[in-house]
C-alpha cells in the first residue's frame, strides 16, 4: 500500500469546491504504468474486494443492492444512480458521486502520466451539518471518531482498484 499517497486536491478536481466551501475533503493518488481509461478505473474501484463488501452491506442495510452489471453501466456513463450513490457531476476523466443522505461525496479521477502511464485519484468529502440551536456548521462526534478509520479505508479502496488494474489480465 506504500504506492498510495495522500496529496492535495488538484485545482480542477470536482471535489475542490467542497473543500473550498468548508467541507472536509481528502485525496489519495497512485500511478499505473499503462494507460487506464476512466471507465476502467471506475469499474476496478467499484468491483474491488472491499467495495464489493461495502456494496453488499449497503444492499442489506439500506435495501439498495447493486450488481457488477450496474458497475459497468456506471463506468460507461449509462446511469446516474448506483446503490446508495447518485452521480453529481461527470467529466471525461472525473466522477463525483453523492450519497443518498447528501452529506458525503466520493470522487475518482484519471490523468495521463507521461506517454504510457496514468495517475489515479480518489477522494471524499464530508459536508458539515448545521446545528439547529446555534446555526453553526459542525462535523460532529461520529466524523471525528471515524476519521482515522476513514483514512485507512480510503487507502485500502484505492489500493484494491490499483491491484485490479495492475493484474496481468487487466493489461490484455
Amino acid at each position: 500500500m506504500s504506492s498510495i499517497r495522500p496529496c492535495p486536491l488538484p485545482p480542477d478536481a470536482l471535489l475542490a469546491g467542497y473543500a473550498a466551501g468548508g467541507a472536509f475533503a481528502d485525496c489519495y493518488t497512485a500511478e499505473v504504468a499503462r494507460p487506464v481509461p476512466h471507465g476502467s478505473f471506475i469499474e476496478a474501484f467499484y468491483r474491488g474486494g472491499l467495495m464489493r463488501l461495502e456494496r453488499r452491506l449497503i444492499g442489506l442495510a439500506l435495501s439498495r443492492p447493486s450488481t457488477d452489471a450496474q458497475v459497468r453501466e456506471l463506468a460507461a456513463g449509462q446511469t446516474r444512480e448506483f446503490s446508495a450513490w447518485r452521480v453529481e457531476h461527470r467529466t471525461p476523466n472525473q466522477l463525483l458521486m453523492r450519497d443518498v443522505g447528501g452529506r458525503t461525496r466520493s470522487w475518482l479521477m484519471t490523468v495521463p502520466e507521461g506517454a504510457n502511464g496514468t495517475r489515479l485519484y480518489f477522494g471524499s468529502a464530508v459536508v458539515p451539518s448545521v446545528d439547529r440551536a446555534t446555526g453553526k456548521s459542525r462535523m460532529g462526534f461520529g466524523f471525528h471518531a471515524l476519521l482515522g478509520f476513514h483514512k485507512l479505508y480510503s487507502r485500502l479502496l484505492l489500493g484494491a482498484a490499483l491491484a485490479r488494474l495492475q493484474a496481468p489480465e487487466a493489461r490484455g
